[in-house]
């Protein structure tokens, strides 16, 4: 790789279309330089370029039976750039909602939010956490801005009752009202000074909604079903829960 290839170098070689097509496809398996041309949609005088400027870039290698890989450095700046590009395409969400808040080690995995849906209408996502709630069947563990309502305590006696692990993470000043015996008995509760948003995780689902800039909170987030966006989710809420302070 050229030791003279600054950043600025590098943002330019990936903001080139023809240039990320070809990692792309690299990224899916190793191809011989007419394979690229063919799926490119190239000569091959130009697929052999664009292979020259990212082999000098250090991302593509040529291997010795004549195809070419992703190099070891190729593999870390695609992963990377998989989050910018996420972050790019919810740039509306993320300009009125607050990433910067998380410890750095969320944030560096930002990208994994790109394996759910951002959702932005309230009922819809109401309905949606409404549903997963109900079929949850071996835990809910949620981060809340208010208190329980009183229609949703019946509702977790029966799902105590089937052996539903339950925690909630809310806020401290709700915290005392929150905790009359009969949530405590099928309600593990914490509060917390300063909550991030809104998040839910059952055994199959999960949910996410930043916090927006001024501090207030609303139901546009990120929801889905996806073991990648679910660990997200549930590292997040269990760093949180080791913060939250019992009644």
């Amino acid at each position: 790789m050229n030791e003279e290839l600054g950043i600025e170098k590098l943002f330019f070689e990936l903001a080139s279309e023809s240039r990320l097509r070809v990692l792309n496809e690299l990224q899916k398996e190793n191809l011989k330089m007419q394979e690229i041309a063919r799926r490119l949609d190239v000569t091959l005088t130009e697929a052999f370029r664009q292979l020259e400027r990212l082999g000098a870039a250090g991302l593509v290698q040529r291997r010795p039976d004549g195809m070419f890989a992703l190099a070891e450095f190729g593999k870390i700046v695609l992963e990377i750039s998989a989050s910018l590009d996420f972050v790019f395409k919810y740039k509306d969400y993320f300009s009125k909602h607050d990433l910067m808040q998380f410890p750095s080690q969320f944030v560096s995995r930002v990208g994994e939010l790109s394996k759910a849906d951002l959702l932005e209408d309230t009922i819809e996502s109401l309905n949606r956490g409404s549903k997963w709630f109900t079929e949850a069947t071996e835990y809910i563990w949620a981060i809340g801005e208010g208190t329980i309502p009183e229609y949703m305590i019946p509702i977790m006696n029966r799902k105590v009752q089937a052996g539903v692990q339950i925690k909630m993470l809310i806020p401290m000043q709700n915290l005392l009202a929150a905790s009359s015996p009969e949530t405590q008995r099928n309600v593990e509760l914490r509060g917390l000074i300063d909550l991030p948003g809104i998040f839910a995780l059952t055994e199959k689902y999960a949910g996410a909604c930043l916090r927006q800039i001024d501090g207030k909170v609303d139901y546009a987030g990120f929801y889905g079903t996806d073991s990648v966006f679910r660990n997200w989710v549930k590292d997040l809420f269990l760093y949180y829960w080791e913060k939250g302070k019992r009644a």
